[in-house]
């Protein structure tokens, strides 16, 4: 079974580079670039994992993260919150909204990657 990914942000090169390095690993992956479309993926394609970058337009990804954490039939989904913002205000607010994990940019791919190695066993 391939496990699948969502990748959500308004950066090209993020969600670029993070969907080769996951694909050559055998992973499904989609890409949103705003929190609205994020969602809209979700309930046609629920993904095991999903990246959230914080500052998007339309929706950022504190109220995005809060969505998906209401919906019963997608509390299961694992959510690390990517951000610029590495104040510990940032990084608390994000967990508060939902987020399992916080990392900050730039990161290391090969971090990452083994990240979601551990989280889809």
């Amino acid at each position: 079974m391939t496990r699948k990914i969502l990748i959500v942000d308004d950066e090209f090169f993020i969600t670029r580079s993070l969907s080769f390095m996951l694909k050559k690993e055998g992973y499904h992956c989609d890409i949103a670039n705003d929190g609205q479309k994020a969602l809209e993926n979700i309930g046609s394609e629920k993904p095991d994992l999903i990246f959230l970058d914080v500052d998007m337009p339309v929706k950022n990804g504190y109220e995005t993260a809060r969505e998906i954490r209401q919906n019963p039939a997608w509390k299961d989904i694992h959510i690390i919150m990517l951000s610029a913002k590495g104040q510990d205000i940032d990084e608390k607010r994000g967990l508060e909204a939902g987020a399992n994990e916080y990392i900050l940019k730039p990161f290391d791919p090969r971090a990452i990657l083994a990240r979601v190695r551990e989280i889809l066993i």
